[in-house]
């Protein structure tokens, strides 16, 4: 039987989502502990890779187990058993082909900008003590929907067979003392949503124009893009399945 979990995670202290050698990662912690809770080895399936210091409003993961699981149970244990950095909101049975990662149909992103130093706050936002024109990184992002190419926003040196992704939203908003920006697409490339908010933000001051975007992605070439924004402030915050998954 395959089961989903839902989760929520602060990457502070992790190495990213992905197992690696000498590197503590979400999913290894994960696996410890369902592997231990149910007494047999467990190996779970993200719906995508977040970088060191990443956090997660919303992740999913899929595992398989031979027996039917007490899902209340095992969401009460879990919760026990993992640090408190890391949280299951929801456990539930799929068809046995359902995959967390090649069936979600779309994912989205959070960027938070604070423009106040924030003594609580700073490990979970980016702080920029410029002014930023929000009205021109909103027009600047309108023409990431033109294109489907983003190798310019991609890390190098990177194993993937194609750069093209479907942007279907890109929007900046003003939260209080706090810039927000949104990214929704079918696929992300890895460093993608920090290089576009750093390249944005260039927008923002001044130090690029508008137009300059459409050079940037024509080029697909990373070093014509913005600066890779910090890892703190970025949260993965929504990801959508085709109802038809579960049970």
């Amino acid at each position: 039987m395959r089961y989903f979990l839902e989760l929520s995670y602060n990457g502070k202290a992790y190495h990213g989502w992905q197992n690696q050698p000498n590197a503590i990662t979400v999913q290894e912690v994960l696996e410890n502990a369902l592997s231990t809770l149910l007494r047999t080895t467990i190996e779970i399936v993200g719906a995508g890779r977040t970088d060191t210091g990443v956090h997660a409003l919303q992740m999913f993961a899929h595992f398989d187990c031979s027996s039917k699981l007490d899902i209340a149970q095992l969401k009460y244990n879990l919760n026990s058993f993992l640090p408190k950095d890391i949280a299951i909101q929801n456990i539930f049975e799929v068809k046995k082909d359902a995959h967390a990662r090649f069936d979600a149909i779309s994912r989205t992103y959070l960027y938070r900008i604070c423009t106040e130093k924030d003594a609580f706050n700073f490990d979970k936002v980016y702080y920029i003590n410029n002014d930023l024109h929000i009205d021109k990184m909103n027009e600047a992002s309108k023409i990431l929907f033109e294109y489907n190419n983003f190798e310019c926003f991609s890390k190098t040196n990177t194993d993937v067979k194609t750069f093209n992704c479907k942007i279907i939203k890109a929007e900046w908003v003003k939260k209080n003392n706090e810039l927000h920006f949104t990214i929704e697409a079918d696929r992300f490339l890895r460093n993608m949503v920090r290089a576009i908010v750093g390249t944005l933000i260039s927008v923002g001051t001044g130090k690029l124009e508008i137009e300059d975007m459409h050079t940037i992605i024509k080029s697909k070439n990373r070093s014509e893009a913005g600066y890779s924004v910090p890892a703190h402030g970025l949260y993965l915050s929504k990801i959508e399945y085709p109802e038809q998954i579960r049970l």
